[in-house]
């Protein structure tokens, strides 16, 4: 059950993550997270939007290279310890996460949402549903 993450390729000066911001947002497609890693020419910026598919499409008439990734996201408390007890079943598992960023949900604030990038998704999918963790699909992010 992974969803879909868009990461769009950035060059590394002023305005141009807010020329990606722009597009998206004339387009109405709507962001329910982003996480922004650079290095010293250019950046990448990964977003979870509520239409991948339309947002990869209107990126890439906007002239922004972008590629589409399966990601896990995880619902989580919104309390303490909740991630390290996540992350301890993630190690039973031997899941490797490569990245992780989160976002806190509008509709249930007990709630947050972590997005992982694991580098076995159909192993961590199989292994994190039968051990209560609970992953959710694209139209459930968007009712967060």
């Amino acid at each position: 059950m992974s969803v879909k993450q868009i990461s769009v390729f950035l060059e590394n000066r002023p305005g141009t993550l807010q020329k990606m911001t722009a597009v998206l947002a004339e387009n109405k497609v709507n962001m329910r997270a982003t996480s922004l890693a650079e290095t010293k020419d250019f950046g990448i910026a990964r977003i979870i939007v509520d239409d991948d598919y339309e947002a990869s499409n209107v990126l890439k008439e906007a002239g922004f290279i972008n590629s589409l990734t399966p990601v896990l996201a995880v619902e989580i408390k919104n309390e303490v310890g909740a991630l390290s007890k996540t992350l301890q079943v993630f190690s039973e598992g031997a899941i490797n996460i490569e990245y992780m960023y989160s976002f806190l949900s509008v509709k249930r604030p007990e709630h947050a949402c972590m997005i992982f990038r694991v580098s076995d998704t159909e192993k961590a999918e199989a292994f994190l549903g039968s051990h209560g963790v609970r992953l959710l699909n694209q139209d459930e992010l968007s009712d967060m």
